[in-house]
């Protein structure tokens, strides 16, 4: 197993690439949010939902082999920036995401939204750790 690819950061968007496989990925992030004391609230299965709904909507490309979002939040954090601005609500829960790709079967995609300059500095510190966790960059 080769080491992940470091960040990558492109339009908003912050991802890291590794050879490990989709289940170990899933697992280690699954341990790497649990690790921090905070609780899963939601997983979007995005990749199921969209190729379960790829006739229905008159198209023939897959786009992943497999593909879903994890959300959380951590309570402790999430007053803390909002006491700062109160609207940081709508960056409420955070997400990962994580996703393999029918043409790069051997690698797997595991990123976030980038936040913005200021105190979500801090929540993207501590989803940046949660990810490199998942993936035993850290």
């Amino acid at each position: 197993m080769t080491a992940p690819q470091a960040a990558h950061a492109e339009n908003g968007l912050i991802q890291y690439v590794t050879d490990e496989s989709y289940d170990d990925v899933i697992f280690g992030l699954e341990n790497a949010i649990l690790d921090q004391g905070l609780l899963i609230d939601g997983t979007s299965h995005v990749g199921d939902m969209l190729e379960r709904t790829r006739a229905d909507v008159g198209s023939d490309v897959v786009l992943f082999t497999r593909a879903d979002v994890y959300s959380f939040c951590s309570a402790k954090l999430s007053r803390k920036v909002m006491e700062a601005d109160p609207m940081n609500i709508r960056f409420c829960p955070y997400d990962i995401f994580v996703a393999q790709m029918p043409d790069d079967p051997d690698h797997v995609t595991i990123g976030y939204r980038a936040f913005p300059e200021g105190p979500m500095q801090e929540v993207q510190a501590l989803v940046d750790t949660i990810v490199r966790s998942a993936i035993s960059l850290d």
